[in-house]
């Protein structure tokens, strides 16, 4: 007979092929709901929020924000698995130049120019163009499998958005925290707008560099030597900086007698070839308050001392024009120089700038300036000079320092007692910085950063909202103006659009007076608020009305230390006293196999697009959890097909679970201690791998879950634990106690398993779910209403743990000795040899305890202890173990596949399958 029909042979319709571009889409539809739901279900639970940094509205998603999205997913499912009552709303950002940007492009392909319509018409360009990629990038992230409240996310160009931010700017003007001030701030003079010290990058950059000589007054002859890679700003020196304890000298040269320092007289004189003599030494202090001639606008400068002087480059004298530069102002402001920039917003010079300049763009007037100083005998050498230069992060051209009125929040403005900066320091070490050097990287950027410029000259953002009176200039930014411009902002359905649209008088309270002249008379501020504001302020929108004061968790790119972490830091911490977030975990960047950044031009780009057509979500899921994200992050088609194996590695174990329990129901589960040893050790030997993928989860390292469970399913699963359970499985009768206790294993595996992968193997958990459920329909409808099983003590079996330990290093001694026999050609199979096992004691009595059960563990099918066989190998683990092996007596069982000796049949078969034929066939 055909002995295959009397098997248990695995039964499922659990396909071993994943086909996820086709089967994800479905699993999607029966998703539709379940944030809610899940909240329904753990209305009680302990909160935990994950506050979402919103993505730019302005195109597809690319392979970062995937990366964002799925390390954020991975979290929000892992609490809710956990138990949590997770709160995770996603936001966009929809303000700001590159919509902007994309609108005028728009506009110019049809002939039309932004200066010819008015705000509020351009405004709805912009906010259409944001709206339509709000809603291509939902569903985008939608398909990524990411779970969230995509029914209600916040929107920065809701009018309820805008209205809470303008709250909170007239909460900051009442703390007295921002400041209307003319200081240098960056200036993209293409975009014609300042921009924040998030919005700058910095790349190499080629620069003149001169030094130029000063002359100084009543002293014929005798110069100032400066150094600058900047020419363009000369037509705004006020001064001249040194170090007061530095030593400089006064080095004559011909006729001609130039001050520097001491440290790089050698440099100088060896770059501009000169020869000459020291005749004078004095120390920096000594130089303070000399008068020079400065070399544009007939002015008399003085020099000053300055602790931003340094002797690594130059000649240790700095030419001051704090209209250009971070330093410079802060020593005018000092001395009362007040900051000079006779630059407009394209960069081009205006009057009272030298005659020959007025038009010109300042990179195009170094040359001219360079000319100029030579006809005048003030250059004294030229060179080009390669250094790092700050570039505008959305047009990539070099950005200036220019000073222009701009409003601040002021780092040194008090806020409960101590300085805006010192309460942003203290909440910095309050907050969990993964990784923990992140705590380093912010805390530096708060100690170093200037006050913040919150102001833009654009159209398509949050205004500005206060007044000036026309009369006397007075600043109306009383509390109750700001929320009554908020109530009729969230109001609108066009939200701030209604700031272009009403006048001052209509959007003041009616018959309001200038507090300090009593003027009825008011105009509006025209500038908007930097994006970084907007931004900043999503957890006063998002958690704070919820009564959340905290987020659990802040996730970004390790670039929002200086961008979102940092702008929501002092937003939170000038407006409610401490940080909005208890911790921060920051992620590299995408890179290709090669460590190199994906650019167009290298054709190495991976749009996240591809990758779920071709391979899945859960392929690029998969991609996201096997990396080490806290560095960046590599991939290539190559890692893709890499990762494809490891998934078949999961799905084929999970898939031989399923085909497995076809016939098994949680009613005949086998109570643990009734379990088969083998069974007994591979449910306590589960609890071990829970408890450590729940660790490595709490520590946010899933790449060391993934590499757990893949090895698992691959060794301890398929090399050994499923290969041995094969014969229990098939072989005994399908209601036997061998084949229920396997089954119960199986149940509590495939439940664990499932649900430890479900974080970022979504749509396969939430597929095994399903199969799971008709086994045990009191399951709940999705993998994620359930929680992950805690490791339990009482499914650990001590002893079997320890015997086992032994066990397996024996089997693999065991493979050896086999093998060495299949090279011999003596075996083709391992249940074709007979094992001998001898020599230690201590192993022995072990081995001595499961002898019955010996073979199925090795896969053999006889074992012997005691010494035998056709060779004599040593163990690889213990010491006087000895293994040998050879061709096992007897013939083949057709049904079970083992070798018995002749009085060991029953007709065809072995004594063991006669018995099962005897109570399975009728």
């Amino acid at each position: 007979m055909d002995y295959k029909d009397t098997l248990n042979l695995p039964k499922t319709d659990f396909p071993m092929k994943a086909d996820l571009p086709k089967r994800e889409p479905q699993i999607l539809k029966k998703w539709e709901g379940l944030y809610q739901k899940v909240q329904i279900a753990r209305k009680d639970a302990p909160p935990f929020v994950l506050h979402d940094g919103p993505p730019y509205a302005n195109g597809h998603i690319h392979i970062g924000h995937a990366l964002n999205k799925i390390l954020k997913d991975i979290i929000v499912k892992y609490k809710l698995l956990r138990g949590y009552r997770v709160d995770y709303v996603p936001g966009w950002d929809c303000h700001g130049l590159p919509i902007e940007q994309q609108v005028e492009k728009e506009l110019k392909a049809k002939k039309l120019k932004k200066e010819d319509m008015s705000k509020t018409a351009f405004r709805k360009l912009c906010r259409d163009y944001a709206s339509r990629f709000v809603e291509i990038q939902k569903e985008e992230f939608i398909r990524l499998g990411v779970l969230g409240d995509w029914e209600k996310p916040y929107i920065t160009m809701d009018p309820k958005y805008q209205a809470q931010e303008i709250r909170e700017l007239g909460r900051l003007f009442k703390k007295g925290v921002v400041i209307k001030s003319k200081k240098p701030v960056y200036w993209c003079i293409y975009d014609k707008t300042a921009e924040a010290e998030a919005e700058v990058e910095y790349y190499e950059k080629e620069s003149p560099s001169i030094y130029v000589k000063f002359p100084l007054k009543d002293q014929d002859n005798t110069y100032l030597l400066i150094w600058t890679t900047t020419p363009w700003t000369l037509p705004a020196n006020l001064g001249v900086m040194v170090g007061e304890d530095f030593e400089y000298v006064f080095y004559k040269v011909g006729e001609e007698t130039y001050i520097l320092a001491k440290a790089l007289l050698e440099e100088v004189k060896k770059k501009a070839n000169l020869e000459g003599e020291v005749v004078k030494e004095v120390l920096g202090k000594e130089l303070v308050g000399l008068e020079y001639y400065t070399p544009y606008g007939e002015r008399i400068g003085k020099v000053y001392p300055s602790e931003f002087v340094e002797l690594t480059a130059g000649t240790g004298l700095v030419h001051m024009a704090p209209g250009h530069g971070r330093e410079d102002y802060i020593v005018g402001l000092r001395y009362g120089l007040e900051p000079f920039a006779p630059v407009d917003d394209e960069g081009k010079f205006i009057p009272p700038a030298p005659e020959f300049l007025i038009g010109v763009r300042v990179f195009s007037a170094n040359p001219l300036i360079i000319e100029d100083l030579k006809a005048r005998n003030l250059l004294l050498h030229e060179e080009k000079y390669i250094h790092s230069y700050p570039h505008c992060w959305r047009c990539k051209n070099p950005v200036i320092f220019r000073a222009t009125p701009q409003w601040f929040i002021s780092m040194s403005a008090s806020v409960d007692g101590k300085s805006l900066r010192e309460l942003a320091l203290e909440e910095i070490d309050k907050v969990q910085w993964f990784p923990a050097s992140g705590a380093n990287r912010i805390r530096a950027m708060v100690e170093n950063r200037p006050d913040w410029c919150i102001s833009r000259q654009r159209y398509w953002g949050v205004p500005i909202t206060v007044f000036y009176c026309k009369n006397c200039g007075h600043v109306v930014a009383e509390e109750d103006v700001f929320e009554r411009v908020a109530q009729l902002v969230e109001n609108h359905p066009d939200g701030a659009d209604i700031w272009f649209e009403l006048s001052a008088k209509e959007l003041l309270p009616e018959g309001y007076k200038c507090p300090k002249c009593g003027s009825e008379e008011f105009v509006k501020e025209e500038d908007i608020l930097d994006v970084w504001f907007d931004s900043g302020s999503s957890h006063a929108f998002v958690l704070r009305p919820r009564g959340i004061e905290k987020a659990d968790l802040y996730l970004e790119g390790s670039d929002q230390h200086r961008g979102w972490f940092q702008a929501s830091l002092l937003e939170s911490s000038a407006s409610y006293g401490s940080a909005p977030y208890k911790a921060v975990l920051t992620h590299g960047f995408t890179v290709d196999e090669q460590g190199r950044k994906m650019s167009k031009s290298l054709g190495n780009v991976i749009a996240p697009q591809e990758v779920i057509e071709q391979y899945g979500a859960d392929i690029l899921r998969l991609w996201v959890a096997s990396e080490d994200y806290s560095e960046d992050v590599r991939l290539s088609k190559g890692i893709l097909q890499r990762l494809t194996e490891d998934y078949k590695k999961i799905r084929n174990t999970l898939r031989f679970f399923l085909g497995n329990l076809y016939d098994f129901e949680p009613s005949k589960a086998v109570p643990f201690k009734e379990l088969h040893h083998l069974d007994r050790w591979a449910i306590s030997y589960l609890q071990g791998i829970i408890e450590q993928s729940l660790n490595f989860y709490e520590n946010y390292a899933f790449h060391r879950v993934l590499h757990l469970i893949r090895n698992f399913c691959a060794v301890e699963l398929s090399a050994f634990y499923l290969d041995v359970l094969k014969d229990r499985l098939y072989v005994y009768a399908s209601n036997s106690w061998e084949r229920r206790s396997a089954q119960t294993v199986l149940f509590e595996m495939a439940k664990a398993i499932t649900l430890l992968i479900a974080p970022f193997l979504s749509f396969t958990a939430e597929e095994v779910w399903e199969h799971l459920r008709k086994i045990d329909p009191s399951l709940p409808e999705s993998v994620f209403l359930h929680t992950i099983p805690t490791p339990k003590e009482r499914l650990k079996d001590k002893e079997v743990l320890k015997d086992y330990e032994i066990i397996l290093k024996v089997r693999d001694d065991v493979m050896s000795a086999v093998e060495l026999c299949r090279k011999e050609k003596e075996v083709n199979h391992p249940y074709e040899a007979e094992v001998y096992i001898w020599g230690n004691e201590e192993v022995l009595k072990v081995l001595k305890k499961y002898e019955e059960d010996l073979k199925y563990l090795f896969t053999v099918s006889k074992v012997s202890l005691e010494e035998g066989g056709n060779q004599r190998l040593p163990s690889e683990s213990f010491q006087d173990l000895w293994v040998g092996a050879k061709r096992v007596e007897g013939k083949k069982c057709p049904r079970c596949w083992l070798y018995y000796r002749e009085e060991e049949f029953e007709g065809e078969v072995c004594r063991r399958c006669s018995q099962v034929l005897a109570e399975v066939l009728p």
